[in-house]
């Protein structure tokens, strides 16, 4: 993990015992706690879509919620899909997918990544990060633990990063969301935000994976009941219940967050490049143009013996298909590879197509 040159660590020491709260807002002393009144699992695009309601009731009085979802991929606004996630692993595994419209890098959340969200008054991008990310830390200092804000938007424990942060702007109003890694499915965030081996070239960010830790690592009778309470307690002295009425606001500002072409991408266009060699078939190299996550182009160059017309049979049920395995599977249909390419079966070509 690369660490910023002007890292601004927080003493702990200087952290009181037994403080309650911790002053954030210039102007104020005081945050507000959002509760739902209802309990239940919900989407995430559900809470970045909180977010920009609680913008618009926000005042002189800072806003903060927690919340925690099932697995979920969560990649930045500026992210090209392919580059961040296994789409297919996420789909086999019942790994949702969805897109935020803050900057920054992919992330996996479930129930034991707790996401943070702060709503504030404002326009300075600036002051507004590192008052939150500080106050944030701080309140993890007052756990026993020595955390400091470092890099860009993380906050590190003796050097590992163990919350990212993001930041959404709107006119007069800022967003920070972030993660609390309190302990860490290593499995699922490995294989599901890892990039596929194919050598991809695009528009968008990729990201660089980072050295992460949690708080059960450093707390291990720390319960996530109780770290919820004490970030609730250190940040906020006062609570606002949201109403039925309110959260089908919410929900109506959720949909644009499930369209299928916001999902799939800001900045979508990803030319993909494959070459693998196949016993008896020969090597082959399979390039493509993904948009929105769908095949606009394919070419499939190689020694490979053509015994048919390659555009007509697969090339032409490639293209406007979704990319990922199951729905390139679908695309081929009965069509036997086999009778196109020689020796070469459905599965290979999918392994071909991708990772």
């Amino acid at each position: 993990m690369s660490t910023c040159r002007h890292r601004q660590a927080l003493a702990c020491q200087s952290v009181p015992a037994g403080v309650r709260r911790l002053t954030i807002n210039a102007t104020t002393a005081t945050m507000k706690y959002l509760r739902l009144d209802a309990s239940g699992s919900r989407p995430l695009p559900f809470y970045l879509a909180m977010e920009e309601w609680a913008a618009t009731i926000v005042g002189d009085e800072d806003l903060f919620f927690m919340w925690q979802v099932d697995p979920t991929v969560i990649f930045g606004r500026n992210q090209v899909v392919a580059n961040e996630v296994d789409v297919d692993y996420c789909r086999r595994h019942g790994i949702a997918m969805c897109r935020r419209k803050s900057g920054g890098g992919c992330v996996y959340a479930d129930r034991f990544n707790v996401m943070l969200s702060y709503i504030t008054l404002g326009d300075d991008v600036a002051t507004t990060f590192e008052r939150y990310t500080r106050a944030v830390a701080q309140m993890l200092c007052a756990l026993g633990v020595k955390a400091e804000v470092g890099g860009r938007n993380d906050i590190l424990i003796d050097g590992r990063k163990v919350s990212g942060n993001a930041f959404y702007h709107l006119p007069g109003r800022s967003i920070v969301h972030g993660t609390m890694l309190y302990d860490l499915d290593g499995e699922h965030m490995e294989r599901a935000i890892t990039p596929s081996g194919a050598k991809l070239s695009s528009k968008g960010v990729a990201s660089v994976r980072q050295h992460v830790t949690t708080l059960r690592e450093h707390l291990p009778s720390l319960t996530l009941d109780d770290f919820l309470s004490h970030a609730r307690r250190t940040l906020c002295d006062s609570e606002r219940v949201v109403t039925p009425a309110e959260q089908e606001d919410i929900e109506r500002l959720m949909q644009p967050y499930l369209s299928e072409a916001f999902i799939m991408g800001h900045d979508p266009r990803c030319n993909v490049e494959r070459t693998m060699r196949f016993e008896g078939v020969g090597e082959l190299k399979a390039s493509l143009e993904v948009r929105h996550g769908v095949v606009c182009k394919v070419d499939i160059a190689g020694d490979y013996f053509l015994l048919t017309d390659i555009d007509s049979t697969i090339i032409a049920r490639l293209k406007g298909c979704r990319y990922d395995r199951d729905a390139l599977r679908q695309a081929l249909g009965c069509l036997d590879v086999a009778h196109v390419i020689r020796n070469m079966t459905n599965e290979q070509l999918i392994q071909l197509l991708i990772h």
